[in-house]
């Protein structure tokens, strides 16, 4: 957290916070949401400017209910999160960067939804990869230690129990990794984390 932030919450500790606001999509741009926006239930506009985006990408953490939220000085603007907290972006030098920018380390499971969204877990940290992404992947999936054909990704997906295990080799490390099936909302609750936060 940015000491300026820290200096206002000391400050004004008592600021009201802000919901509906602020949202994160699944590609991991920040929107902000007015009230038209809110009203008409619509994604909001992208935030574009680079210093505004650095700050609240510093300034990302969730409260003790699992609500996602951007601490802008004493004011803590909750996030709509249109899919998981983080959104993962491939990088032929990191690896994964999540869309703050930090490198994703450290993953210690990976997750192929029903739908086929790729889900990452490091820690506290759950990420989706964007979607644009999914392909840079599909290289580095094996069946048997032997590339997965669509086929054989077709039937791991279709079936809860196949027999065969579908692994990814997660760039830079090389290091083999297997893919478990899991849903977003399953992991969501799992974590205890929040989609759309409600004033409590």
């Amino acid at each position: 957290m940015d000491e300026i932030v820290k200096a206002a919450l000391a400050k004004w500790p008592d600021v009201p916070h802000c919901f509906g606001w602020l949202a994160l999509d699944a590609r991991g741009n920040w929107r902000m949401r007015d009230e038209r926006a809110q009203a008409l239930k619509l994604p909001g506009d992208k935030i574009r400017n680079a210093t505004l985006l650095g700050f609240i990408n510093r300034n990302y953490q969730h409260d003790e209910q699992g609500r996602w939220y951007f601490q802008n000085g004493p004011q803590r603007v909750y996030v709509d999160l249109e899919a998981a907290p983080y959104i993962a972006h491939t990088s032929p030098e990191a690896g994964f960067v999540l869309h703050t920018g930090a490198v994703l380390a450290d993953i210690d499971a990976v997750f192929l939804s029903g739908e086929g969204k790729m889900l990452l877990r490091a820690g506290e940290i759950l990420a989706q990869l964007d979607d644009r992404d999914l392909a840079n992947c599909l290289n580095d999936l094996q069946i048997n230690g032997e590339p997965a054909s669509d086929e054989a990704l077709t039937r791991w997906l279709e079936s809860d129990d196949y027999h065969q295990a579908l692994c990814i080799k997660l760039a830079p490390s090389q290091r083999i990794m297997e893919i478990r099936h899991g849903e977003l909302s399953t992991l969501m609750t799992t974590c205890a984390y929040v989609s759309i936060p409600e004033n409590a």
